[in-house]
């Protein structure tokens, strides 16, 4: 064990309770070493944030929208999680997007004035997505949908059509 030595007197070895005081060189030597252990910390905590991929988990842009016989003529159904709305009317289906082309927010479907309406700035379009009022700069988009090979819809997020575009079932 080693002996702690008075500064005053050189080679003495200090007693009792002046062996158990910190020094201020002691404290600052402590306080100095646990910043500089916090800081390494941090800097281990940004570095792995940094090396750790940034991946957005976004739903598919391409997805089944079930059987054409969950869709009655002249309804209007909304798929919240992939906010498109799935339109059947007599002449065939046809997808438009849930969000409005103003400033993106999810408009809502309002089956007593038969309207899709944007609850933030009042913008209200018909169910086939033409703008009917409001500050939107134009109607809502139509997605492309077809027929999978064992009968159910299948809609695409990432292809735009036109809105003459109707899938006859």
């Amino acid at each position: 064990m080693s002996e702690i030595k008075d500064p005053a007197l050189p080679g003495v070895p200090l007693s009792g309770a002046a062996a158990s005081e910190i020094t201020r060189r002691d404290f600052l030597n402590e306080i100095t070493w646990g910043a500089l252990g916090i800081a390494g910390a941090g800097s281990v905590a940004v570095t792995y944030q940094f090396f750790s991929p940034n991946v957005l988990f976004e739903p598919p842009t391409s997805f089944r929208a079930g059987n054409p016989d969950l869709y009655p003529v002249h309804s209007v159904t909304f798929l919240q999680d992939q906010q498109v709305y799935i339109v059947r009317m007599p002449e065939g289906f046809y997808a438009v997007s849930a969000v409005c082309t103003h400033l993106g927010c999810v408009t809502q479907w309002k089956p007593d004035a038969e309207m899709i309406a944007c609850p933030c700035h009042g913008s209200k379009f018909k169910s086939d997505g033409t703008k009917v009022e409001g500050p939107a700069p134009r109607p809502l988009p139509h997605f492309a949908i077809s027929l999978t090979s064992d009968g159910e819809l299948l809609v695409d997020k990432l292809q735009e059509i036109k809105s003459e575009q109707v899938l006859k079932v």
